[in-house]
């Protein structure tokens, strides 16, 4: 359609050239050089426009095969664009799910924050309450001990001869003999201690503080330690590593008079540490009480080996007697034997058979042993002229 236009065009402004020499040549009756040469210029405005139209036919084909080529880019650009994008929209759609995904674990986390807000919250109030604060510290306790020792090494809210209840009392042999661990929580003086905005303030708080646990050491010193029924010293259990920390970081007075009156704090780390030493003692008792018992039984064995010596000897001494015994009765059976024979051969009328008195005479037969045994009658001595 282009290529039309162009050619109309052409066409026109050559027919629009021809009318204006036809008009000059009409007005002007020029001569016919100059005709021929308006002529000539004619020609070369046709060859112009021939020159043009070819030149616009070639530029036609090239702007097709540019157009073709630049439609199958598109074509192609369309297509990567569309891969692209159908890429992309699989890339978004996965990270939508991801995303969904870790959404739905923070919303999973938020609730888990949540409840343990909560619990914070709850644990708060228990820590506020003096009561509901021992209370919390005795369950620890109890599940420090219940998780490092058997049931029988250990007694919960004993009382001992005193009528003094312990939280925790471990039986443990003599020596040391049974150990009694209270439970002290003095949170409210630490808080004070810990929240003090300057140094005056620090200095009271700390001696506030000092004053709260020397008050739990003596009172865990004259009520738990009982000469005679518990071992010589006992231990205070503090359910807060920063509590135990803040004792052993800038009060050393206090730990000091504890060790004097034999009053071991402990934290639940340090006590997870003394019940596996106060397992291993157990253990070694009941090893040497095992021990014991075998070393019995071997001396028990050890008797009765001794009785089963004797009757093996016993037995010894009657199986030689009757050996000996068996001896002499074979004797006598062959002694027998052959006095038989020699009477038969009397009665068979045998000649040549030695007479009885020539026989053999059978004496009295010693016995083996004739401190052991009786007497036979064939053992007695014959009467004389018999």
């Amino acid at each position: 359609m282009e290529n039309y236009l162009v050619m109309v065009m052409v066409a026109l402004i050559v027919a629009v050239a021809l009318l204006i020499v036809a008009r000059r040549l009409f007005h002007n009756r020029q001569s016919p050089p100059e005709m021929m040469a308006m002529m000539q210029t004619v020609e070369q405005l046709h060859q112009v426009a021939t020159d043009l139209g070819t030149n616009q036919k070639i530029l036609g084909n090239q702007l097709s095969e540019s157009q073709r080529q630049v439609n199958e880019r598109m074509d192609s650009l369309a297509r990567r664009v569309g891969d692209g994008f159908l890429q992309q929209t699989e890339k978004t759609g996965e990270t939508l799910q991801r995303l969904g995904e870790r959404l739905a674990v923070i919303d999973k986390a938020q609730q888990t924050i949540t409840d343990l807000s909560q619990q914070m919250v709850g644990l708060q109030d228990i820590l506020s309450n003096k009561q509901a604060r021992g209370a919390f510290g005795e369950i620890q306790l109890n599940d420090l001990v219940g998780a490092a020792l058997p049931p029988s090494a250990y007694t919960l809210q004993a009382t001992l001869e005193n009528g003094k209840r312990a939280d925790c009392l471990l039986n443990l042999p003599n020596p040391p003999g049974p150990i009694a661990i209270d439970a002290k929580f003095p949170l409210e003086s630490f808080q004070r201690l810990r929240d003090a905005e300057n140094e005056a303030t620090r200095v009271a708080t700390a001696r506030a503080f000092t004053q709260d646990v020397r008050k739990h050491v003596v009172d865990i010193a004259e009520k738990y330690i009982v000469p005679g029924t518990t071992a010589d010293s006992a231990l205070m259990f503090l359910p807060s590593e920063a509590i135990y920390a803040e004792l052993h970081a800038n009060h050393r007075n206090i730990v000091e008079e504890s060790f004097r009156r034999r009053v071991w704090i402990v934290s639940p780390t340090t006590l997870m540490a003394t019940l596996n030493t106060v397992r291993a003692v157990l253990k070694d008792a009941r090893m040497k009480e095992q021990a014991g018992l075998i070393q019995h039984e071997v001396y028990r064995l050890m008797n009765d080996m001794d009785r089963l010596d004797e009757r093996v000897g016993k037995l010894r001494s009657h199986f030689d007697q009757a050996s000996r015994d068996i001896e002499q009765i074979e004797i006598s059976s062959r002694k027998i034997t052959r006095t038989a024979d020699k009477i038969e051969a009397i009665e068979l009328g045998d000649e040549h058979a030695s007479p009885v008195d020539d026989l053999e005479p059978a004496g009295p037969e010693v016995p083996a042993d004739s401190g052991n045994r009786p007497m036979l009658a064939r053992d007695q001595p014959s009467p004389a002229g018999a």
